[in-house]
Formats: structure tokens, sequence, C-alpha cells
């Protein structure tokens, strides 16, 4: 780390506020100040090297110097820096990479509306889930579920529909209109005994009650993360989504998919909503659509809700969203260019190549003394901290046992990121089976050594 005396810290210190961060405590400890990257690997201006195990934020999934994506990006600069969408304007970079979407998504989708952040993809949905349906002549139908432990995103709206209690502590009550059902965490929600597919069901049934309860005609969209990212990589139990579909469409609920984690090949399939057979009415994107190399989202829609929004626009006379830098030409032609090399390098073959041996490696450290449950998919893992792993008891909340296996972890060299009782991992797409293992066994000595301090 930087010494909080330097020029860089000082500066840093005394004028950038920083997000998700204690501000009191970085008064006194100062920021980790990062210089360069090569490959999965990030410098800091001392020149320690790390290897990125959350590729950033779950973002950086073809590394952190790729000269090809700096190349689309410097050239679009040159030949054309900015333009925007409203009123019928447009790029051939944004042209491409809607098309380019489209091709890829899953089949029910049709279009594609650009943003510059998940946040921002996940706010433009919610909107579209209100438009809608006042389209379609159900004003009504402006409530919005989701789960317990998701992660949506930090503006206003997106916040609201997040279900992590730090994320509204002291920022006041979430919007209204926002129902947050149980998450679909068989260790933490399982009844004793219960078999995957028993927990589906009951979380089915949990949600149909739910609907009927506000009113199946004020309810307007279930928004779910394929697997939950930030909430600690919660895998959904066998059939969930399939019975949670179900009950959906019986009341005529749209389906909204949040793969700004995981899309582009992080479950080890292209897109998470394939892993674990969603079929959306709508999908968001981001993170991976330009490996984090420009700020860029998109919202992906189904036919049926474009025509309707559509016959609206033409109605009112416009449609009246948008934002300044939504279907920006430098991200969308880094973005077009990151979608080009997934296809070339064959990063979902990558996946599939080393997942099981980091998935494998993850499940062998759920038998360290503080490790209750190690779950994962695809190249996304969580280690979960208990006291007690008979009673699943945490350990107190103030001895903050996965930061300091963190902290031990970046004196060797590895970054990852305590999340409360979780520790999660997420390196970048392009890992090979040797980094892997120098991740795994730099976990191991990490948590010997705070397990060692803890005995003492």
């Amino acid at each position: 780390m930087a010494p909080i005396d330097s020029t860089l810290a000082s500066k840093d210190i005394a004028h950038h506020l920083h997000s998700q961060t204690n501000l009191r405590l970085h008064e006194q400890i100062g920021p980790l100040v990062m210089e360069r990257g090569e490959g999965i690997h990030v410098f800091d201006t001392d020149g320690n090297r790390y290897i990125e195990g959350m590729s950033g934020l779950w973002c950086a999934t073809l590394g952190f110097n790729q000269p090809r994506l700096a190349k689309a990006a410097y050239a679009q600069m040159l030949k054309l820096p900015y333009q925007q969408t409203f009123a019928h304007r447009t790029t051939q970079p944004v042209i491409d990479l809607a098309t380019a979407l489209i091709e890829r998504a899953p089949a029910s989708l049709s279009k594609v509306l650009f943003q510059s952040s998940g946040s921002e993809a996940i706010d433009s949905a919610i909107k579209l889930v209100r438009y809608y349906h006042t389209a379609i002549g159900k004003p009504e139908k402006h409530k919005l579920i989701a789960r317990q432990r998701s992660y949506h995103g930090t503006t206003l709206a997106a916040a609201s529909l997040t279900g992590l209690p730090n994320m509204h502590k002291g920022w006041g009550d979430p919007l209204a209109d926002v129902i947050h059902v149980r998450c679909p965490h068989l260790y933490r929600q399982g009844l004793p005994g219960e078999s995957e597919e028993g927990f589906a069901s009951r979380l089915a049934d949990e949600l149909e009650q739910t609907i009927l309860e506000a009113g199946p005609e004020t309810i307007g969209a279930f928004f779910a993360e394929p697997v939950m990212g930030t909430g600690g990589v919660i895998v959904p139990p066998a059939t969930y989504f399939a019975k949670i579909q179900a009950v959906l469409r019986k009341y005529d609920i749209l389906m909204v998919a949040d793969e700004v984690i995981c899309g582009f090949g992080r479950t080890g399939h292209y897109w998470g909503s394939q892993a674990m057979g969603i079929e959306p009415d709508m999908l968001t994107c981001a993170k991976g659509l330009s490996a984090a190399f420009q700020p860029i989202s998109a919202l992906l829609i189904s036919d049926t809700i474009y025509q309707a929004i559509a016959d609206q626009s033409n109605a009112l006379g416009g449609f009246g969203h948008g934002y300044t830098y939504g279907g920006h030409p430098v991200a969308a032609a880094v973005a077009l260019e990151t979608l080009a090399l997934y296809d070339e390098l064959d990063i979902l073959t990558n996946v599939a190549a080393v997942a099981p041996r980091f998935q494998e490696g993850v499940r062998a450290l759920g038998n360290h003394p503080l490790i209750g449950e190690a779950r994962g998919i695809g190249l996304m893992a969580a280690l979960e901290f208990v006291a007690d792993k008979q009673t699943r008891e945490p350990f107190p909340a103030q001895l903050k046992v996965a930061g300091q296996v963190a902290e031990a972890l970046q004196r060797r060299g590895v970054l990852l990121r305590a999340l409360g009782d979780t520790l999660v991992m997420a390196p970048p797409l392009i890992i090979n089976a040797a980094q892997v293992d120098v991740i795994l066994a730099a976990v191991a000595e990490s948590l010997d050594e705070v397990y060692a301090g803890m005995q003492q």
C-alpha cells in the first residue's frame, strides 16, 4: 500500500470521496494506488504485483492490457469521438453493436437500448416496465419484485431493488413499489433435510403467495440475477427458475434477467440465463460487455415489449427516455471489438477448461475449519465463513474474518473481495490453470494464517 504521506495518497485522502468505503478509516490507512496492468495482474505505485482475482469489480474479463481494445477506442476517437442517439441519429459502431448483441442474445429479445452503467440499465428496465404496462392499458402494474441479497445497482431505483441491508442503511427507505422475497440460498434458507427441488418449490409457492397478497394486477416485473454475485455468489437450486417463471407467466409478470455480472461467459455459458434456464422479457448487461475498457451497458427487450412501446411512443409523439452518453460511439466500438475477441479467443472454451479445476479447488477449501460453505459456478465462487460448522453460526461481525483473509491474500499478491461473511472470487476469463492454482494456494495459506491467529 502506498504510504499515507506520499503525494498521491495525501491528495486522494484530501480530495477523493471513495465509493463503498469506510471514509474515516480511509483517512487513516489511505489508498492502494494502482499504476498499470499486464494480463490478469495489476501493479501498484510501489511496483508490487497482484493477481486481480475479482476482475476489478467482476468486469475486467480480458485482463488489463488488451491492445486491440485500446486501438479500437483510439481509432474511433480519431474518427468521431461523440455522437448522440436521440431523434433518429446514430453511428455505425452503435448499429453494429446492437446487431451483434441480438445475434448472441436469447431468442426472445429483439431490440437494444444503450446506457453507461449497469445501474442505468436497471433504471431503464424499471421505467420500461411502467411504460410497457401503461401502453397495454395496465398502468397499475408498477410494483416490482426482487430477492433478498440481490444486487442491482446503486442509483435510487436500482438500490431499491437491491436486497442487501448495507445498501439501505443511512439512505432512507427504498422506493415503496419494491417487494423483496426470499433469497434462493439453500445453505442459509433451506429447511432441515429439504432437497433442492423441494426448496425451489417452496420459494415458488412463497412468490405466488406474495403476488396474491400484493394483488397480481399491481405487479409489473420480477428482477433476478441468474447467479447472485455481490450477494455472495448464490447459485439457485435445481428447477428454481423453471418454477418461478411458471408463476410469473400465470400472473402476466415480466421476467427481467440482470446479467450485469453473469453475462459473456462468467458462468460458463454466454449468458447466465442459458445456464439457469431463464427466458427473459428483458435482459441487462454491462461489465463484460466492454471487458471494462469503456463504460457501457445495454438493456435488451423482447419484440412484444418493443411493439407496445413503439405504438405508445407514436401516440405520445416520442419516447421520453435516454442518456447523453447512451450509445457513445467510442464505448460501442470497444464493446464490439470485445465481442469479437470473445469469439476469436473462444473464451467459453477457456472457461470450460479451467472452471472445473477452479471449482474443485474452491470446494476443497470448504473443508477448512473456518468455512461453512464453498460454492460457485464457472469462474465465480465464494467461501462463507462460520464460527461453527454444525450450527452454521456466523462469526461476530466485528471480527471481519473474511476481511482478515482478504488482507492476508493481498500480502501474498492476490486481490479478492470480502463481502460480509463471504470471500468472493471472479478472476478474468483469460486465466489459465497455473494461475488458478496460485490463487487457490494463496487462499489456503491465508485461511491457515487467520485461523492460527484466531486460535492464539
